[in-house]
């Protein structure tokens, strides 16, 4: 049974509010007073004065110069000149979107916090997805770390748990987070290259750091790139407390599994989103949200027990490490799904505060130095970016329940306190607002011995920067093993400064020595010699230099099957994006009947013909077109069909534009499926060339090209194909030009 949480302070009685029962639609509500809809509304300018003339400036004489008094005028342009505020030094671009969390049953053994306790409760939530490198103009389809950071405005206050898509980080301490942007962000001497990381400053500060090699091997697969962000995981990163009611404390990692599993692009896929539609992730999230296919990922922790904190070959405070799956099972505790756009991108996505150190009751932070400095980075931005000390009082940010302090004044104060007294102990106030207390359900510090010398040094047990780097690369797929290498080549090919490539060599070899003489080959270098001890740059100047050699040894797991995006869901194709190439002429039973079985199972299906408006089809029958070939790509969509009829055929085979969109969705791997009548279309493309010579027109293909007369068939495998999101093993031995 569920733990009782203590009731309020009897002596500081609070208002009557269902949302503290129910809070599924606090947020909403709490947000109504400051939403406006503009409809049938007069306008006025800011203080309601009622505006006549809006198009005019007040002037001496209608071609006279204007006049100082137009108080009209000044306060327009005043608020517009004053609209933007400093965007975010990392994680600047974003997206985000509304939703709810409920967990599966109570977490009451390992933590308190009441949001993890009632199954029959949904916490509003606000999740924002970022970007970290770029600036907010750069494009959603960077290879970069992807932010993930939710607000959990529960019953006790909010929680932020901000995380990104890959487990673990750049460095140790938090003390080099300043030189890891500044070397990842444009060189300071001519603001080049825009978020990314392939260039000579941010390989010069890695090749110097060893730490950061297991997050390298992350930041250069295929998780750098994904498909969507319904598609990726997200991670704390850190290790954090959870405590229960009886003061027991347990290490926790956090997880979001998404339920359409773990997927990506193609990297010269990305490049090509980036020039077509830099805003596809933001794009992809609004839309599924508008058509009712709500996002949704599960709540996952690793939990180990207080008493098991150093059984492992690794440390738990080192976030530069997992703990693989496989030694602590991922336990799914709750669901959060995302269902509601933002009515205001500015006032809400952008306004947004998240703060790692925003915690409830029942949750509290361990020792790991990187986070204990975002404890203090995160408060300190905000204050820059929302302008002073009151920005949890923008709408977005307040908490569902009520706020009492003695914190007043400020820049943009926006609470009116009537009460005489703003400090504690006070007794013409009658003592309010109370210290809660902990038999009130207050939030309590865990109590940790701390026995220990001031020092500027860190742990032996932080100094095994390679094992489970090469625990990931070891556990990759052959093609994804294959990206990595290309990633690296690409990435380490744009460093001009030979010295840099060669330290980078030299760090890769003590991950995977194949690896290194890959990615040597394709620089034009000689494949490194072994050495145990790698340059380390990342010692403090007090400490003992012999004392910082990192140590080389071997993970314990051969390989981690959780950390392959090969092993992901694959049991269903919702949301998938399928385009029908089409023309005059279509066969519109094998074009409804595909279309229709893609549909029921959840895709989301567009017609792509030469022109748009309509196509006539075999029975003179008008087809709407979604798209025409001008305006369409194939790096859209995750999928291609090519429905029967022989004019319509005949006009895709002699169409250049359609002819391409199929060679580049077979360069990226993609599935694609055509009419056994339309096999003339395939048959046109530089790919068909590289089939096997059975290739027939009624065949189906390992490599995801399905080829059926029965259109019932066809689309059956057609949507088993889909399922598999890509088949990398087409790359290699099929490269096609496109």
């Amino acid at each position: 049974m569920p733990k009782k949480i203590p009731a309020r302070d009897s002596i500081h009685p609070q208002p009557d509010d269902k949302r503290a029962v129910n809070p599924s639609n606090a947020k909403t509500e709490s947000l109504a007073p400051f939403t406006e809809d503009p409809t049938n509304e007069l306008m006025t300018t800011n203080h309601g004065v009622k505006i006549n003339d809006d198009q005019n400036t007040l002037k001496a004489g209608e071609r006279g110069p204007s006049l100082l008094e137009d108080f009209i005028f000044r306060e327009k342009m005043t608020h517009f000149d004053h609209e933007r505020i400093p965007e975010r030094i990392v994680h600047a671009r974003g997206s985000g979107a509304h939703g709810v969390f409920k967990v599966y049953e109570s977490q009451s053994a390992i933590t308190k916090a009441a949001f993890l306790q009632d199954p029959t409760v949904e916490t509003p939530v606000f999740v924002r997805f970022s970007t970290v490198a770029g600036s907010r103009g750069s494009t959603d389809l960077a290879r970069d770390v992807r932010g993930f950071a939710v607000k959990f405005y529960t019953t006790e206050g909010n929680f932020d748990l901000v995380g990104n898509n890959m487990p673990v980080f750049f460095i140790q301490d938090a003390m080099k987070f300043p030189d890891l942007i500044h070397a990842v962000k444009p060189e300071p001497d001519n603001e080049i290259p825009q978020a990314a990381s392939a260039h000579d400053t941010f390989w010069d500060f890695i090749s110097l750091m060893p730490e950061s090699t297991h997050m390298i091997m992350w930041l250069m697969s295929d998780r750098a790139i994904p498909r969507s962000y319904r598609m990726m995981e997200g991670f704390g990163v850190h290790t954090f407390r959870l405590i229960n009611a009886d003061g027991e404390s347990h290490f926790v990692k956090f997880h979001w599994k998404p339920l359409l599993g773990v997927h990506s692009v193609a990297w010269d896929e990305a490049q090509n989103i980036s020039g077509k539609d830099p805003d596809f992730h933001r794009r992809d999230l609004w839309n599924a949200i508008e058509s009712g296919n709500f996002p949704e990922w599960e709540l996952g922790v690793q939990v180990v027990p207080e008493a098991d904190e150093h059984k492992f070959e690794f440390d738990l405070l080192d976030p530069t490490k997992i703990i693989p799956e496989e030694l602590v099972p991922v336990q799914r505790i709750g669901k959060l799904t995302l269902n509601r756009n933002p009515d205001n991108f500015f006032a809400e996505t952008e306004q947004i505060a998240f703060h790692v150190g925003h915690i409830v009751p029942g949750i509290d932070f361990t020792n790991d130095p990187l986070l204990q400095g975002r404890l203090f980075s995160y408060t300190d931005t905000q204050l820059l970016r929302l302008g002073g000390p009151n920005f949890q009082e923008i709408p977005i940010n307040r908490p569902i329940v009520e706020v009492h302090n003695n914190q007043r004044d400020g820049h943009m104060r926006q609470t009116i306190n009537k009460s005489k007294t703003s400090y504690n102990p006070n007794s013409l106030g009658g003592g309010c607002p109370f210290q809660a207390g902990k038999l009130q359900g207050g939030f309590t510090s865990y109590t940790e011995r701390i026995d220990a010398h001031k020092i500027r040094e860190r742990s032996r047990s932080f100094f095994d920067h390679f094992s489970q780097a090469r625990l990931f690369f070891e556990s990759q797929s052959e093609p994804e093993k294959e990206h990595i290498a290309q990633a690296l080549s690409f990435e380490l090919g744009k460093v001009q400064t030979v010295a840099v490539r060669e330290r980078m060599l030299h760090i890769l070899f003590h991950v995977n020595k194949h690896l290194a003489a890959q990615v040597a080959y394709a620089l034009g270098h000689h494949i490194p010699k072994d050495s145990s001890a790698p340059m380390n740059q990342g010692v403090p100047a007090d400490g003992d230099p012999e004392h910082y050699v990192p140590i080389i040894k071997d993970s314990p797991l051969a390989v981690s099957a959780a950390l392959s995006m090969a092993n992901t869901v694959k049991d269903n194709i919702r949301t998938r994006q399928i385009a029908i190439l089409a023309a005059d002429g279509v066969d519109e039973q094998s074009l409804k009947t595909v279309k229709n079985a893609l549909i029921a199972e959840g895709a989301v299906v567009e017609v792509i013909a030469p022109r748009q408006g309509f196509i006539l089809s075999e029975n003179d029958e008008q087809i709407p077109v979604d798209k025409s070939l001008l305006t369409a790509a194939s790096v859209f969509y995750d999928a291609v069909y090519v429905p029967g009829g022989t004019n319509s055929a005949a006009t895709l085979e002699s169409e250049a534009e359609a002819i391409h969109f199929l060679n580049e969705a077979f360069k990226h791997c993609k599935a694609i499926a055509a009419d056994a009548s339309a096999i003339q279309v395939i048959e046109a493309t530089y790919f068909a060339k590289k089939l096997p010579p059975d290739f027939s027109r009624e065949s189906v293909l390992t490599e995801g090209i399905v080829v059926e007369k029965n259109a019932k068939q066809l689309a059956s495998l057609f949507i088993d194909a889909i399922k598999q999101h890509r088949f990398w093993e087409r790359e290699r031995p099929r490269k096609v030009p496109a």
